[in-house]
């Protein structure tokens, strides 16, 4: 989400101020640094980027520093006092209001905030990604597209919550159009994003190809989940393969996972945080699920879609975590047979209720439980990985390998990367590759002609 707002700020600054992205930080008119607020270590990180930016400030007095994203929301006028030589703070809904901060602050002379949370309204002052600027990214292979912003299930440890807003859908209409603009420009696999995405509820009127946008919100109309979503947009023409991420085991409704056997464009890859396999911990974390439920939604899912993958994001350390609560984790783990995962250790975020919880597990510990998770994940992966050789994939190609401009890079439907030599005028484009070789991030393969 972070990645996707970081191209629409670029986006409204080349529109509106004609702003083109530059490598070199002294060479910039403006700086902006937009913010994450889910770990301690990632909050403080912005104060020290921005003492690396301040004398540039002096060299350079006309030059913008902005700061956006949870960190500007959580924080607000806090950051301008700590930073005086910030020029404007902006939260994720108001980022499309940069060009009328940075003219109010070159004209009132004032450091600029505004972290308030407007429904929706920035989706209706982007401006439409041109395809000059997809290929700036990666190629025309692949897009973002949000669906919907903020969270509603207040788990004792978020901060999404406070930063972002409460959860609020985008229309149908207004993604349908924002997916069609993607796709007739070449795009060939759309990522839905939110921050709890499937929980998406957007309004639903008429005929939601050709709506007029202004009739959207004129009567109380019919809204339709994330299910409904993904069957629309898999009827698109050209459109060739959907995901969507992020999301919660609480919203994986029956009927998405009915649209996992009735929508083959829907990739086999699933991310769903689980946070921890200990009931206690669960129901400390405020998740509103048990550990046998959540496996019980993957089995059901794998009744489905026998060849689904799932990753997963997991908090180690906890407070008042327990041997036997870390011991639960990796037995879920084990039962789910998760592919990749993201684990962290417990950072307390100011303002929620987790972080008033006694906490009596050692830093010690808390490593050593890290090390042991991050291990046993890698060793699943790898076993997972090594199976795939031999097998014949779908893959879509996203651009040129790192390592060899003479072999090209893409994508399988479980999200890994092979690389396979090929040439650039495959970019974009689905092709067939055998797995020759795999290692714990990457496979590599050949590329398999179909015959008629």
């Amino acid at each position: 989400m972070n990645e996707y707002d970081s191209d629409k700020m670029a986006d409204v600054l080349r529109v509106s101020e004609g702003m083109t992205r530059t490598d070199v930080l002294e060479d910039a008119d403006l700086i902006l640094f937009n913010t994450c607020s889910v770990r301690e270590k990632a909050q403080e990180k912005v104060f020290s980027d921005l003492g690396r930016v301040r004398l540039l400030k002096v060299a350079k007095p006309d030059l913008l520093i902005g700061v956006g994203g949870c960190v500007a929301s959580q924080e607000g006028a806090a950051i301008v006092k700590r930073a005086p030589y910030v020029d404007m703070v902006f939260g994720p809904q108001t980022l499309h209001r940069l060009p009328q901060l940075m003219a109010a602050r070159r004209t009132s002379g004032n450091p600029q905030v505004d972290i308030s949370f407007p429904e929706i309204e920035k989706f209706d002052h982007l401006p439409e990604v041109a395809l000059g600027k997809i290929n700036e990214q990666t190629s025309v292979a692949s897009a973002f597209v949000s669906i919907m912003e903020g969270c509603s299930k207040y788990c004792s440890f978020c901060v999404v919550p406070y930063t972002r807003g409460e959860e609020v859908s985008r229309p149908v209409a207004d993604v349908i159009r924002e997916v069609q603009t993607l796709v007739a420009q070449g795009v060939g696999e759309i990522t839905l994003l939110g921050q709890n995405v499937n929980a998406y509820s957007g309004v639903l009127t008429g005929d939601n190809k050709n709506v007029d946008r202004q009739n959207i919100n004129s009567r109380d109309d019919e809204r339709v989940d994330l299910a409904y979503l993904i069957q629309a947009l898999a009827s698109l023409e050209g459109l060739q393969r959907l995901r969507f991420t992020t999301s919660h085991p609480k919203d994986m409704s029956q009927r998405l996972i009915d649209a996992y056997a009735s929508t083959p464009k829907l990739s086999s890859h699933l991310h769903l945080p689980v946070q921890s396999g200990s009931d206690r911990i669960l129901a400390a974390m405020k998740r509103g699920h048990t550990a046998l439920e959540y496996k019980s939604t993957i089995k059901k899912l794998r009744q489905v879609r026998p060849d689904l993958v799932v990753s997963s994001d997991f908090i180690v350390g906890f407070p008042g975590e327990t041997e036997h609560d870390f011991e639960a984790t990796l037995q879920l783990i084990k039962d789910v047979g998760y592919d990749s995962g993201y684990s962290f250790l417990y950072s307390p975020r100011p303002g929620t209720p987790a972080a008033q919880l006694k906490d009596e597990v050692s830093q010690e510990i808390k490593e050593a439980r890290l090390q042991r998770l991050q291990e046993l994940l890698v060793e699943q992966s790898k076993t997972l990985t090594q199976g795939l050789i031999g097998s014949v994939q779908r893959v879509l190609v996203e651009n040129a390998s790192r390592k060899n401009v003479h072999e090209m890079a893409g994508r399988l439907d479980s999200n890994r990367v092979v690389n396979f030599a090929g040439s650039p005028g495959i970019i974009g484009r689905f092709v067939d590759v055998k797995i020759t070789g795999a290692w714990h991030h990457t496979l590599r393969g050949e590329r398999i002609m179909r015959t008629a």
